[in-house]
């Protein structure tokens, strides 16, 4: 018996395009400015998840008086095969507040400039999928005008 504990490795399971609605501003709430953006289609492709994201969903957003964003996402994805999966997405995003603004200009921005990380938790009632049920996930993200990227690695 050894008490070396087993150092996490990340697989890549897809990268998700997800495309966005225009933002809804909720105005100020308890802990900072809210706001409602849906998710409206997209796409996920990798080696072990293919397909569609579905035309339901939204991300519900904080932004702190920091700039911190806090990204609270639910939305669903159709396999290539026909499963549906759940995904409930949670991070944060935050940079230098020039790269922010630019941002939320819709002007492009090198992925590096800023931090976009996520951990999602999926979950189905597909049988050939049902190791989504019992796998963390992490993600790293970009924002773009009209639509955020998303690479999804499995914690193993």
């Amino acid at each position: 018996m050894t008490n070396i504990l087993p150092e996490p490795k990340l697989e890549h399971v897809c990268d998700l395009t997800v495309e966005l609605d225009p933002i809804r501003e909720m105005g100020a709430g308890r802990a900072g400015k809210r706001r409602i953006i849906p998710i409206v289609g997209g796409t996920v492709r990798g080696p072990l998840l293919n397909g569609r994201i579905l035309d339901l969903g939204a991300d519900w957003q904080t932004i702190f008086a920091d700039g911190l964003a806090e990204l609270d996402t639910r939305y669903a994805v159709e396999t290539d095969d026909g499963a549906t999966i759940e995904i409930i997405n949670y991070g944060y995003r935050h940079g230098p507040p020039e790269v922010i603004a630019a941002i939320a200009r819709g002007e492009a921005v090198d992925a590096g400039a800023y931090y976009m990380r996520t951990h999602a938790r999926l979950e189905t009632g597909d049988p050939r999928y049902e190791w989504v049920n019992r796998t963390l996930f992490v993600g790293s993200g970009a924002r773009f005008a009209e639509k955020v990227v998303v690479s999804l690695f499995a914690i193993r």
